[in-house]
């Protein structure tokens, strides 16, 4: 048995700290060492005086971790002044020396301005060296060794408090995606076959379904990505709760009988999945995903099926309204699409029809422009009064639109108060698809939500684009809603019903006027016998975005939209005028003061484009325009904006023996397709209209828009659209600064004066085309 020597109490602790390195043993108050181990007792007896004169080559080469990890531990960053702590409890000759032993040394507790002063340094220098650590050592009183712990436990400190903090975050964002994935996977576990409601069932595999696997797999490695990064911080992989909840997900076909979120019961008396949608930012948002993706199955097959789904217009009912493009045979889709959204909606009436046009815009551009709701709003801005991006739910992948998807509200109008706007609450969904075609979707999420009785209902609606040479592009659109169109007022029912006010050709036609429209800007080649044309690129490219804004507030002020009300005037001698004031305060673009905006609509039994030939010509413009004051008309300049002639944003000079009215100047936008058109204008100041043509910003000239709205009315006649003969509805719109002071009160001589003049107006553009003659 080997001899022990016994190893005084003011030394243990040292040799502890030694042997713990080298053999990982702990001591007790009474140790024993063998004499096999004579260095490390040579070494444990030296550690006290090394330690007391600070030349320590032993506590040197201690790891960091060790003392990190201790001190961490005592959380008061406390260090002794000299020596280790004496370890009580031990016996025999230590009791009888332990008056001769010197005193232990009490431990040095740091002062409150030390910690602050290394607090401060910390927050500099983190990492001191040795030569920092000796100067703050001289200015504290410290050991450069107690220096150097402090700032190990520091940053220990601060690195564990950091990774708390982000778990704590990680663990709370893993909570939420598990109960996420758990709510979608008990939503979708209740699907049911429409045939026979017993549980859903998949069957033979298609083509289409083969695809929507595909896609399946590559949002599975996604969701497997994403938990691999959340799993490397949180400490627990979240992928089995996700590929659960995924694999639980209904494939879409057409020839499964699975049902699909289409008619999961959310419309009509469903929705509590997403219901209270609007304004809220937790969205069911699997559920919005697996609608999107089933409302592009059903546009691709819509966009792309012939044979019986869709009737050409000519073999249509002439009473119906004679329809344009083609018109969806609704027996034949019930058929096709069993599923859908679900049966229609009481007091809802089906409108639905595609029209396919070739446009003068790349693919790309026109996937952004629609994914844009600021661009998509502008461009068919007589369609759309108002857009608004409400959630993004995906951006896409690659570094583009494929697989984005959004939540939008919009409203839908046509440029008439006797019209009432469609509003609609929507997801929009934008995909490639495997042989180039881009598609972008939308249908409606209208009822998930409460609120009042349903309007309008957007079944899957967008259209498909495929890329052709030089440019160009390929577009077919498909256009279908279920709205309650009763209120719409009897002149403009055949109008309604013929699709020229909200279906496909319209989208089309306007799409195909303004690609035009936005071509002409990077125009670079004109005649030179055209005289007047503005051939300076900065000057078109200004001159062309202060016409487009005035178009802009001319729509967006002319239709019954609900974000302002109208109010009809009596006696006015000529159809209802109906008037509304806004009040413009702090708006470069507009001046300020209160605006009052009138507008009447009304038929005239001549073909539109006869009205719209007379109003855009500037030789005949004294025949109606009263503000001219029977003075001639020139035309100073002008930029062509399309193939047809009417299609020209203009810059008119008013030559009047009036004095008042010798320099005025006015900014004139015609435009026309087959489905409508616009005479837009309004008087601008010379000074602005230079600052414009030489390049400059025409954000700030202020204008009030005025014009007309011309659309065929809709009966078989004039149904194929502009061109064709038949009567026309006119829309005659004004605004007029009543008074400078927006916090003045409207009076009723201003509104005497306004009514007055836009039923002169009306009875000298009667007189002019229809040939009736003025009551005088």
């Amino acid at each position: 048995m080997p001899v022990g020597i016994m190893i005084p109490a003011r030394h243990q602790s040292a040799a502890a700290s030694v042997m713990g390195r080298n053999t990982g043993t702990s001591f007790g108050s009474s140790s024993v060492l063998s004499l096999g181990q004579p260095s490390l007792l040579e070494a444990a007896q030296q550690i006290p005086r090394q330690y007391q004169h600070g030349g320590s080559q032993l506590m040197e080469m201690a790891p960091a971790t060790t003392a990190e990890s201790d001190m961490a531990r005592d959380g008061d960053f406390e260090s002794k002044s000299g020596g280790s702590e004496n370890i009580e409890g031990a016996s025999g000759d230590d009791d009888q020396d332990q008056n001769q032993r010197p005193r232990k040394k009490p431990y040095h507790r740091h002062t409150q301005l030390q910690i602050q002063e290394m607090e401060a340094f910390f927050k500099e220098y983190p990492h001191p060296d040795d030569k920092q650590r000796k100067e703050l050592s001289r200015e504290l009183g410290l050991e450069p060794l107690q220096i150097k712990f402090w700032f190990q436990n520091k940053r220990t400190q601060m690195k564990n408090q950091h990774e708390r903090q982000e778990n704590s975050g990680l663990r709370a964002e893993n909570d939420k995606l598990r109960a996420e994935n758990m709510r979608f996977k008990e939503a979708l576990s209740h699907a049911s076959c429409l045939n026979c409601g017993g549980p859903a069932a998949l069957g033979e595999m298609s083509l289409d379904e083969h695809h929507l696997r595909i896609e399946n797999a590559r949002l599975r490695e996604e969701i497997d990505r994403i938990s691999g990064i959340a799993a490397k911080y949180v400490g627990k992989p979240i992928g089995t709760a996700a590929a659960a909840a995924a694999s639980s997900y209904p494939l879409l076909s057409p020839t499964t009988s699975s049902r699909s979120p289409l008619d999961l019961g959310f419309f009509g008396g469903g929705g509590e999945l997403i219901r209270g949608l609007a304004g809220q930012s937790e969205v069911e948002k699997p559920v919005v995903v697996e609608l999107a993706v089933a409302a592009m199955e059903e546009l691709i097959r819509m966009a792309q099926l012939n044979e019986h789904l869709w009737v050409p217009h000519d073999t249509m009912n002439a009473a119906a309204g004679g329809a344009c493009g083609e018109t969806l045979n609704e027996e034949e889709y019930a058929r096709a699409f069993p599923r859908g959204l679900g049966p229609k909606q009481f007091a809802l009436k089906t409108e639905a029809s595609r029209e396919t046009a070739v446009v003068i815009m790349n693919q790309m551009n026109l996937v952004e422009m629609l994914m844009d709701a600021n661009q998509w709003s502008n461009v068919f801005t007589g369609i759309v009064s108002r857009a608004l991006m409400l959630e993004v739910l995906s951006t896409g992948v690659a570094g583009n639109y494929n697989g984005a998807l959004q939540v939008m509200s919009a409203e839908f109008q046509v440029p008439s108060p006797l019209v009432p706007t469609r509003e609609s609450l929507f997801v929009r969904y934008c995909k490639q698809h495997p042989d180039g075609t881009w598609a972008v979707v939308d249908v409606s999420l209208d009822g998930l939500r409460p609120g009042p009785v349903l309007r309008c209902r957007r079944r899957p609606s967008g259209c498909l684009i495929q890329e052709m040479p030089n440019g160009y592009s390929k577009v077919t659109w498909v256009e279908h809603v279920e709205v309650d169109d009763r209120s719409v007022h009897d002149i403009y029912k055949p109008l309604v019903n013929s699709g020229l006010a909200f279906g496909a050709k319209r989208w089309v036609s306007t799409l195909d006027r303004q690609c035009e429209r936005l071509a002409s800007v990077m125009a670079s080649n004109f005649p030179s016998a055209d005289i007047g044309v503005i051939t300076s690129a900065e000057g078109r490219k200004s001159m062309l975005k202060l016409a487009e804004r005035m178009v802009v507030s001319f729509c967006g002020g002319v239709s019954a939209s609900t974000t302002h009300q109208w109010t009809t005037l009596s006696g006015s001698g000529a159809e209802d005028v109906r008037v509304m004031t806004r009040k413009s305060v702090d708006d470069p673009g507009r001046p300020p003061g209160i605006v009052l905006n009138a507008a009447t609509s009304f038929w005239l039994p001549v073909s539109p484009k006869r009205v719209f030939d007379f109003l855009r010509d500037e030789t005949t413009r004294s025949e109606w325009d009263i503000l001219s004051n029977g003075g001639v008309v020139q035309e100073m300049a002008h930029i062509a904006n399309g193939q047809d002639q009417g299609n020209c944003v203009s810059l008119l000079r008013v030559n009047s023996t009036n004095s008042n009215q010798g320099n005025m100047l006015i900014l004139q936008e015609s435009c026309t397709d087959a489905t409508g058109s616009y005479v837009v204008y309004a008087p601008v100041d010379v000074m602005a209209m230079n600052v414009v043509l030489n390049g400059g910003d025409p954000d700030y000239v202020a204008i009030l828009p005025s014009g007309f709205a011309i659309l065929p009315d809709g009966t078989s006649a004039a149904a194929q659209g502009m061109s064709a003969a038949g009567g026309s509805l006119l829309t005659v719109a004004f605004q007029i600064l009543v008074d400078s002071v927006p916090t003045a009160k409207l009076s009723l001589g201003s509104v005497a004066t306004v009514n007055s003049l836009i039923a002169c107006t009306v009875e000298r553009i009667k007189a002019s085309v229809a040939g009736e003659t003025i009551p005088h």
